[in-house]
C-alpha cells in the first residue's frame, strides 16, 4: 500500500516536471522554429504532425475517435481558438518580442479566463480575490510593456513600436485561449475522452493553420534549415503529445488548483531559457513585471467563484506557448 502510494507520488512529481519544463521551453522552440520559417507554416506543421500522431495513438489503444457533427464542431471552434488564435499570433509576435517577455505577457491568460468564465457561464461571481488579482495583472502588463510605450511616447523608434504593437497582440492571443478555454467547458467537449478530444482539436488546428499558410504566406519559399525542423520536431514531441499526455494525466489525479501552478512556472522557465540560450535582455522592468504577474496569476488562480448551487474553485487554463 505504501509502495503504490510512492509509486504514484513519484508518478506525479515527473508529470509536474514535464509540465513546467517542457511547455516552458515551448516559448524558446517557437522563437528558434519562425526565425526562417514562416509562423503559419510552422504551426500547421506542428500540429498536423501531433494530431495525426495523437489520433493514430487512439485508435490503435481503442479509444474514441469518432464524434457527432456537433461534436466535431465544437472541437473544430475551440482547437483553433486555442491553437490558432493563440498560438499562431504567438508564433508571430516571437519575431519581434522576446520569448521570455512573451511568455510572462502570456501569464495574464488565468485572468482572462475569470473575466470570460464570469461572462459567459453566467451563473459565476467573481471572488475579491480575483477581482484583487485582475488589476494586479492589469498592472503587470503596463510594467513590462513601460520602455517601448514611453520610447514610443517620446521619440519614434520602429522596432519599438513594432515590439509593443505585438506585445499588446498577445493580450488578444491570451483572450483567444481562454475563449476556447471557457467554450471548451462550456460544451464539455473533453468529457467523454480528453486525450481524443484534444487530438481531434490540434489536428482541426493543424488544419487550420495550414489554410491560412496558403493563403497568407508563401510555404514554397520556406527555408527548412536544420535548426529549424528540429525545434518543430521538438514542439511536437515534447510539448504537444508528452507536454499535453502528462496535463491530461495530471487533471485526472491531482486537484485543478495545483495542476494551475504550471501558469505561473512556466514564464519563470521560458525567461531563464530566453536569456541562456539566445541572450535576451533581463532588465528591471521585466523583473518587476514577472512579479508583479505571477502574484496575480497565484491570487487569481487561488480565487474561489461562487456558483448559484455552492462555491467551487476555478478550473486551470491550459498555456497558449503549449
Amino acid at each position: 500500500m505504501i509502495a503504490a502510494a510512492t509509486a504514484s507520488r513519484w508518478k506525479i512529481v515527473v508529470a509536474f516536471a514535464l509540465v513546467y519544463v517542457f511547455w516552458g521551453s515551448t516559448y524558446l522552440g517557437i522563437g528558434i522554429a519562425v526565425e526562417q520559417i514562416p509562423p503559419g507554416v510552422m504551426c500547421a506543421a506542428r500540429f498536423l504532425i501531433a494530431g495525426t500522431v495523437m489520433l493514430a495513438y487512439c485508435a490503435l489503444t481503442g479509444r474514441r475517435v469518432r464524434f457527432s457533427a456537433r461534436q466535431f464542431g465544437h472541437l473544430a471552434a475551440v482547437g483553433i481558438l486555442l491553437l490558432m488564435g493563440g498560438n499562431l499570433t504567438l508564433s508571430y509576435a516571437e519575431r519581434v518580442v522576446p520569448t521570455g517577455l512573451s511568455a510572462l505577457l502570456i501569464a495574464v491568460t488565468p485572468l482572462w479566463f475569470l473575466v470570460l468564465d464570469s461572462l459567459l457561464l453566467g451563473d459565476h461571481h467573481i471572488a475579491r480575490r480575483g477581482k484583487i488579482g485582475l488589476a494586479i495583472g492589469i498592472a503587470g502588463v503596463v510594467v513590462l510593456i513601460w520602455p517601448d510605450l514611453s520610447s514610443g511616447l517620446g521619440h519614434p523608434n520602429a522596432l519599438g513600436h513594432r515590439e509593443l504593437w505585438w506585445s499588446l497582440a498577445l493580450q488578444l492571443s491570451s483572450l483567444s485561449w481562454a475563449f476556447g478555454s471557457v467554450l471548451s467547458k462550456k460544451w464539455q467537449t473533453v468529457a467523454t475522452d480528453p486525450f481524443s478530444a484534444i487530438s481531434w482539436q490540434v489536428t482541426f488546428a493543424g488544419i487550420a493553420n495550414l489554410i491560412f499558410a496558403l493563403l497568407v504566406e508563401k510555404p514554397s519559399n520556406v527555408t527548412w534549415t536544420f535548426r529549424g525542423v528540429a525545434a518543430i520536431l521538438y514542439l511536437v514531441v515534447f510539448g504537444s503529445i508528452i507536454g499535453y499526455t502528462a496535463y491530461i494525466w495530471l487533471l485526472q489525479h491531482v486537484p485543478t488548483s495545483k495542476v494551475s501552478t504550471y501558469a505561473y512556472v512556466n514564464p519563470v522557465v521560458a525567461l531563464f531559457l530566453g536569456w541562456l540560450v539566445l541572450h535576451e535582455r533581463i532588465d528591471r522592468y521585466i523583473l518587476m513585471g514577472s512579479s508583479i504577474i505571477v502574484a496575480s496569476v497565484v491570487l487569481v488562480t487561488s480565487a474561489k467563484v461562487s456558483t448559484r448551487a455552492a462555491a467551487e474553485e476555478l478550473p486551470t487554463v491550459e498555456a497558449a506557448g503549449d
